[in-house]
């Protein structure tokens, strides 16, 4: 029987509530346990798929050389554990200088797409604003017609660029599916409330900064994920636009080392003295680049059906 309406709910039974799954339809039967069976064995599958290649990176990273030359290769069942790969990358020398190259620029760059994607967001949320339909369908326009290749990095020489850390967060700095994403979002939240701050007088840097922006932090976390990934995961325009292998980030540094072209500076005596496997290198760096992502996707993960699908469909 339902509760009394007044009646308090007993702190067991919230909790309960909390973690159960929420009420079905009554027009949607049971699920059989053979569909439970089948969709647990297909998520198991997936799982395994996505960690198991995880694993066999970290494990190998963290092998002796002698285990790794004993298994011809990479390494599935750990036989001991080293710390000496991770040592060596973060003592300083070009693996170093690559992760704080990727983190200044994925830390400058997330700041400045986000500040420029809400401001144009917003603008563009805001049906009163000033040529607010021709900007709309010239981002619009920018999504299925670009410019290619070529005439980007004329003008990025041309603005004195190349060689530069900017190079690195002007050219993508802005995506127009995110703002899409984001004045969706904003236009879902009720007028009601912009008009009783303009009643109120407030303007818009003021009905942006403490109506808007609080309201929309499931949306924000997302987009603020998407473009950190994007800047820390980005190679290719450190590949074109610079030369100087100091300036490189950590992603062209792993690339380098799989594709074996050259070893990292002040590791080269290790390995020729067999002190460090090239291999458990190569894993330990892919691990470095892996972990920023695998760490702060799981707090950001409750906000993606929030922030994502009501920014999506709204507007």
């Amino acid at each position: 029987m339902s509760a009394v309406v007044g009646r308090p709910v007993p702190e067991g039974a919230r909790e309960r509530s909390r973690w159960a799954a929420p009420p079905r339809p009554v027009w949607e039967e049971e699920p059989a346990k053979a569909g439970l069976a089948a969709k647990g064995l297909v998520l198991g599958i997936a799982c395994f798929a996505v960690l198991f290649p995880l694993w066999i990176v970290i494990v190998t990273s963290l092998s002796p050389k002698k285990v790794i030359d004993d298994t011809g290769g990479l390494v599935v069942v750990p036989k001991g554990i080293t710390f000496v790969a991770y040592q060596e990358l973060l003592g300083g020398g070009q693996v170093q200088r690559a992760a704080l190259v990727s983190i200044g620029v994925t830390l400058v760059g997330t700041l400045f797409s986000m500040t420029v994607s809400v401001l144009c967001a917003y603008g563009l949320s805001r049906r009163d604003s000033l040529g607010h339909r021709w900007i709309l369908m010239t981002l619009l326009a920018t999504m299925f017609f670009g410019a290619g290749l070529i005439p980007t990095y004329l003008l990025v020489q041309a603005l004195g660029l190349t060689d530069t850390y900017l190079a690195l967060i002007l050219p993508s700095a802005v995506s127009v599916f995110n703002i899409l994403v984001l004045r969706g979002f904003f236009m879902g939240i009720s007028p009601e409330l912009v008009d009783s701050a303009r009643i109120d007088g407030a303007g818009d840097w003021r009905i942006l900064w403490r109506i808007v922006l609080p309201l929309s932090r499931a949306v924000l976390a997302v987009i603020t994920l998407f473009y950190a990934v994007g800047y820390w995961s980005a190679w290719f325009n450190a590949s074109i636009y610079l030369t100087d292998q100091k300036m490189m980030p950590l992603q062209n540094v792993m690339i380098q080392l799989v594709q074996k072209q050259e070893r990292p500076v002040g590791l080269s005596a290790q390995i020729n003295t067999g002190q460090l496997s090239p291999l458990a290198i190569q894993m330990a760096v892919m691990v470095l680049a892996l972990l920023p992502v695998a760490v702060l996707s799981p707090f950001v993960q409750k906000h993606f059906r929030k922030g994502m699908l009501t920014g999506a469909v709204k507007g």
